[in-house]
């Protein structure tokens, strides 16, 4: 898939290619399946108003694609949705008047998606701080990277163009300190290794990610041995790339899945209500001052009572 904006209208326009493995599928599931936070009731209102166009041409919503397909959609604009500020609690670990950075509790879903506007960590940012960047339009304001819904941690927000504009800079030239711990199944034997394997969609389910050569992101991974648990193994990982559910992904293909993961994980073991992964460590050079800051958040009270029943043992 790329993204792309019209620089004359300002659209948002999505485009994919139809692989072999996809073909005879419908169009409003393809599409769906395509882009998180999108339902395909969503998808289908997009056909149905002719948003959506297979090589050129409008198609309905029950089309079959075909190998080679080109598919493009054309986003419609957001600027009616209206994102009402909400009184959620929030962790504030620091702020001032360029930056916000939180400690995101478990469940929490980072920014708002099309039929989806409330209950998310913008509505709290918007009541919390009442000026945000505007880069990421009307549904992201201020929102320079995410962490997973049921991943906790630490998640920086920028509160002016030109803030966001410096850290999403840092993040792209892997400059930004990105530290997670994690529960993972099975003993880990090596004290410390690094995961280099490019992800991509999986063939067989497009809202699931997974290890592939195949239209997929380079993404490295690097880990290290914290302490081990019998059958588990607590992790400290570092990101140098920021591909979706990476680390969640890449423990599954070196065979060791996080523990409570819903999407990659077992189902036997250990039990708890999302990932067990937590954004301990956050550091960036802050846009304004040119000083490096780096903050640090403890595990949720879940791992650690987790962790501490598996000490027991």
């Amino acid at each position: 898939m790329t993204d792309r904006s019209d620089q004359e209208s300002g659209q948002d326009i999505q485009e994919w290619t139809v692989e072999a493995d996809f073909a005879k599928e419908r169009i409003d599931k393809y599409i769906a399946d395509s882009m998180e936070g999108v339902s395909r009731s969503q998808v289908q209102i997009w056909i149905g108003d002719g948003q959506v166009t297979v090589n050129g041409s409008q198609v309905k919503s029950n089309y079959k694609l075909a190998a080679g397909d080109k598919i493009e959609l054309v986003v419609p604009e957001v600027a009616a949705v209206e994102i009402l500020p909400e009184n959620i609690p929030l962790e504030v670990v620091y702020e001032d008047s360029s930056v916000i950075v939180v400690n995101k509790q478990r469940g929490l879903v980072v920014h708002p998606a099309p039929g989806h506007a409330s209950g998310t960590l913008v509505n709290a940012l918007m009541y919390h701080c009442h000026d945000l960047s505007g880069i990421n339009g009307e549904l992201r304001p201020g929102i320079v990277h995410r962490i997973d819904k049921d991943t906790s941690g630490l998640l920086m927000a920028a509160k002016n163009d030109k803030a966001h504009a410096s850290l999403a800079a840092q993040l792209k030239d892997h400059s930004v300190n990105r530290r997670y711990i994690a529960l993972v199944h099975g003993h880990v034997q090596h004290d410390q290794g690094t995961i280099d394997a490019p992800i991509g969609r999986d063939a067989h389910d497009r809202k699931m990610f997974t290890v592939t050569e195949r239209n997929s992101k380079h993404a490295v991974t690097h880990f290290s041995v914290m302490e081990r648990l019998g059958d588990y193994t607590l992790l400290e990982l570092k990101l140098e790339t920021g591909r979706t559910h990476q680390i969640r992904v890449h423990m599954k293909f070196i065979g060791h899945s996080l523990v409570g993961d819903p999407m990659y994980g077992r189902s036997k073991g250990v039990k708890m209500n999302g990932q067990a992964l937590h954004a301990a460590t956050l550091g960036f050079v802050h846009p304004d001052s040119g000083e490096t800051l780096e903050f640090n958040a403890p595990l949720p009270q879940d791992m650690e009572d987790v962790l501490a029943s598996l000490r027991s043992r």
